[in-house]
């Protein structure tokens, strides 16, 4: 009986040994991080591209540059006046002012009032310059329902003079569907969307009495 209960109570020793042992290894194992969930700034439908007279001027777009604090990958919100802060696990792709480039391309290439449009500068010298800055991006939890803020600078500028032709800061808020990353994301993307356009019709009308080089 005496031996019994012995062997009983080593058995139990070791378990409870054992158990300590699971439990020290468990809490020594590096906690499991959430990953990312990464998001694009994109053009949701492809417009047929619309003929430019032979007389057009040419435009090159350069890369557009960002404000402080949106120059990230990072998806910025806000609460307080005054403060950025950052989504933790969630990120744009690239950030903004990278995906904002082909955008822009398409936009104003579609409108047909330039003979061509390049995101780069290269050996040829266009007739025109676009510069763009984007200002702010941002989800903003201060209205209810929460509101996606995004805001372009852009200067239009003679490539031969080096003289800003027009230049404009365009502004524009659109109503989150949800209070989350996803649901700023989507509104993000209208918002771009809806400031491109405008965007694209004030360089159009920027360009009509641009002198076009001489080609002969």
């Amino acid at each position: 009986m005496k031996q019994s209960i012995l062997v009983r109570r080593v058995r139990l020793c070791i378990a409870a040994l054992l158990l300590t042992a699971l439990c020290a290894c468990t809490a020594l194992r590096p906690a499991v991080a959430p990953h990312t969930v990464f998001y694009l700034l994109d053009n949701p439908t492809k417009l047929a591209t619309v003929a430019a007279a032979p007389e057009a001027p040419t435009l090159t777009i350069n890369p557009p540059q960002a404000a402080a604090g949106f120059d990230s990958p990072r998806l910025i919100y806000v609460r307080d006046a005054h403060r950025l802060e950052y989504f933790a696990n969630s990120a744009w792709v690239e950030p903004p002012a990278h995906m904002l480039a082909p955008l822009l391309l398409a936009a104003l290439t579609n409108t047909g009032a330039f003979a061509s449009v390049v995101q780069k500068p290269g050996a040829t010298v266009s007739d025109l310059r676009l510069d763009t800055q984007v200002i702010r991006l941002q989800h903003d939890f201060r209205t209810s329902p929460s509101q996606v803020r995004f805001t372009l600078r852009v200067h239009l500028v003679d490539s031969k003079t080096r003289r800003i032709r027009v230049w404009q800061e365009f502004d524009a808020t659109v109503d989150a569907a949800s209070e989350d990353p996803y649901g700023g994301v989507v509104a993000a993307n209208s918002v771009v969307q809806t400031v491109l356009a405008k965007v694209a019709i004030f360089c159009a009308e920027g360009a009509r009495n641009t002198p076009v080089k001489n080609t002969n």
